[in-house]
Formats: C-alpha cells, sequence, structure tokens
C-alpha cells in the first residue's frame, strides 16, 4: 500500500456508460481496485459529454495521424447523465465528491469532479453552475477547438480567446482547476500568463520523448511550471516513447530531472483508453512507478498542494 494516492484523470461515468463494471470491474479501474491501491485516494472523475460519430472530420486526422481520432457531437444531457452516475455512487457509499478543502481531510475514495472539454458551455458564465454541480477541475479543450480556446489538433492555434480569458479569471475565483489536458500549445501558453492559481495537464507526456500532438514541449511544460502547477503523466500509449511500464517511467524522470520534483503527478487515463502498456494494465500497479525519494510528490504530494491552492 502506498500512503495516498491521487489520478488526475480516469472515466469512471464513460465507462459506465459504454456498459462497464465500474464497482467490481477488474478492468483497468474501479471502485473495488482502487479500494486495494489504498485507503486514501482523489480521483479526478471526468464527465465527457460526447457522442462518437463518423464523419469527415474524424476520417481525415486518423489517415493524417496513423491512429483513430474520435469524432463527436456534444450534449448537455450526456453531461447531467453522467454527473447522476457519480452521485449515485456517493448516495451508495462507494465514494464521497469533494466539495470544499475540507473534504480533502475524509477518508476513503473521494472523486473530484471534472469536465473534459468547454464544448457544452455556451458563455463563461456557465462554470458558476459547474460550481453549483460541485465540478471543480475544468479542462478548456478535448480535440476540438471551442470559443474559448483552441486544441492540440487545432488547424490554426489561435490560443485563448477574450472570453477565454475571462473564463480562466473566473475560475481562478471560484476555486475551479484549469485543465490543459488537449490543449493547443497557444492556449496552454496564453493560460499561464493569465491564470492566478496553479493550472494543470491532468494527463499528458513530454514532446522531447515522443512527438505527438497530445504531447507537450518544454516551453509548455516550464509554462506550467512557473505556475506551480503539475503535469499528470499517462498511460496513452500513442502518447509514450515506448508502450510499457518503462515509458511512463521514463516521462515522470524526464519531468522530475528536467523541471523539477515538484512538478510531475500521475494522470493514467484509465477507463478511456483502448490500450494499456505493458507492465501497467490497471491501478493496482501503480506502486510499480515508485521512483526512490520522490514517491509522496509523484502519487499524491504535488497534486494535492495544486488542489489545496486552487480551492483555497
Amino acid at each position: 500500500m502506498v500512503h495516498m494516492f491521487i489520478d488526475l484523470h480516469e472515466d469512471f461515468a464513460y465507462a459506465n456508460q459504454m456498459g462497464r463494471d465500474i464497482i467490481h470491474g477488474k478492468g483497468q479501474s474501479s471502485i473495488e481496485m482502487l479500494k486495494n491501491v489504498d485507503s486514501n485516494v482523489i480521483i479526478f472523475s471526468s464527465i465527457f459529454p460526447h457522442i462518437d460519430v463518423i464523419n469527415e472530420r474524424s476520417a481525415e486526422l486518423s489517415s493524417k495521424y496513423g491512429f483513430p481520432i474520435k469524432s463527436s457531437n456534444f450534449s448537455f444531457d450526456i453531461l447531467l447523465s453522467q454527473l447522476k452516475v457519480y452521485y449515485y455512487l456517493e448516495r451508495a457509499g462507494y465514494v464521497s465528491i469533494l466539495r470544499s478543502k475540507e473534504d480533502l481531510k475524509k477518508p476513503g475514495i473521494k472523486f473530484l469532479l471534472s469536465l473534459e472539454g468547454t464544448d457544452v458551455l455556451k458563455e463563461y458564465e456557465d462554470i458558476y453552475i459547474l460550481k453549483e454541480l460541485n465540478v471543480f477541475n475544468l479542462g478548456l479543450t478535448w480535440n476540438y477547438d471551442t470559443k474559448f480556446a483552441s486544441s492540440c489538433f487545432s488547424k490554426k492555434d489561435y490560443g485563448l480567446t477574450a472570453e477565454g480569458e475571462e473564463l480562466v479569471k473566473l475560475a481562478n475565483k471560484l476555486g475551479i482547476i484549469i485543465d490543459l489536458a488537449h490543449a493547443g500549445k497557444r492556449t496552454v501558453l496564453d493560460v499561464c500568463s493569465v491564470t492566478s492559481k496553479p493550472v494543470i495537464i491532468s494527463h499528458g507526456n513530454a514532446k522531447r520523448l515522443k512527438d505527438h500532438e497530445r504531447n507537450y514541449d518544454d516551453e509548455e511544460l516550464e509554462c506550467i511550471v512557473k505556475t506551480r502547477g503539475v503535469i499528470g503523466i499517462t498511460a496513452i500509449t500513442s502518447t509514450l516513447p515506448e508502450k510499457t511500464l518503462k515509458g511512463i517511467i521514463e516521462n515522470i524522470k524526464y519531468i522530475g530531472e528536467s523541471f523539477g520534483w515538484d512538478y510531475v503527478a500521475i494522470g493514467t487515463d484509465f477507463l478511456g483508453i483502448s490500450e494499456v502498456p505493458q507492465g501497467f494494465e490497471n491501478v493496482t500497479k501503480i506502486k510499480d512507478l515508485l521512483i526512490e525519494g520522490h514517491e509522496d510528490q509523484i502519487l499524491w504530494r504535488n497534486a494535492y498542494r495544486v488542489i489545496e491552492e486552487n480551492l483555497s
């Protein structure tokens, strides 16, 4: 057992939507599996309000990058449906949902609700509603550009828009963490110049180790560090230098040794990926990521600091 564990991205509600057993399942992650990791766990639990569709965009991107890329329609109804999953898990006693800084001290499995992409938001003031729904992590983009920011797959990386800048400032005020996973480079740089709170990359890796659109170059990583944020190293196999546990550890060491051990964390993307790295097939393997002298920082302390600084 580890002292504590924080995972910056798992897709519990999406997995439930896909018919997987998120309570007793033996796949990538589940409530029962998390209990075997530690008695004190915080999971950034994603809300992914997307419907997969086939269209010209998905075909074009998949052909261009050589791996399947989903195309989606967006639905506020799906957002509500996935929220209901999380609130059911709380009512049934499986988890508690984080509502305040004080809730961090609660024992057991805690879910920090996270919206992946701003596609369903009509204006930046909509995040007042997100706060009332206890959504305290907000990804600015998924794989599509929005009226607030450009994504990593943008044809024209325009960065943060004027309304996006207002959204970031309001999120800082409301205690909502800004998440730059899937964001374009210009968006990353713009957000880091505007934010007054630490920001995160919930699930992404270093472009220096693997040149991939979902990864981040040194300039972007340095900007995250300057906000006192964290980078959640992920198990997405296409973003790794090799599809193994070693590929994940290489990213952890690269961030720690190049930018400081206070800025590296874990964001597996379990339950949202179709392929897992060899040797890191599920969340119970988290102990295999331990690097001597930095265990607490990587597994929870760095991410915990960012949560505290945003929620305060």
